[in-house]
């Protein structure tokens, strides 16, 4: 138990819900884990709101963020680079196009390089 501000704070007691439930328990129900020959990956190297530096993003997954996050510590590791899952895309810090091309055909993922080079 934490105590602040003359109140104590419990870490899974809701003390004030405004609407119903929260969203996190519909985004939980409604995510569809597709197979990988069904989705369509989109792979382009972008500078766009991140200050001049190359990051590789790959979007169009339908999958659980658990599955996403496998992915992405596999092509970070494969990559020899940083990076991140959000919003159902990975970012992969640096131009690795052509890298994550051809491991993502090797895992069965329908996947396309879009857009020109940064």
């Amino acid at each position: 138990m934490a105590i602040g501000m003359g109140r104590i704070m419990t870490k899974n007691r809701v003390v004030y819900r405004e609407f119903g439930a929260p969203e996190e328990d519909d985004a939980d129900s409604n995510q569809v884990d597709l197979p990988p020959q069904q989705q369509n990956i989109r792979i382009q190297a972008t500078r766009r709101g991140r200050g001049g530096k190359t990051v590789t993003e790959v979007t169009g997954f339908q999958t659980t963020p658990e599955t996403l996050a496998k992915l992405t510590k596999q092509l970070k590791n494969q990559c020899g680079a940083g990076g991140t899952a959000k919003d159902q895309a990975i970012e992969i810090q640096g131009d690795c196009t052509q890298k994550i091309l051809q491991i993502l055909i090797g895992l069965g993922y329908k996947a396309k390089i879009s857009g020109a080079r940064p």
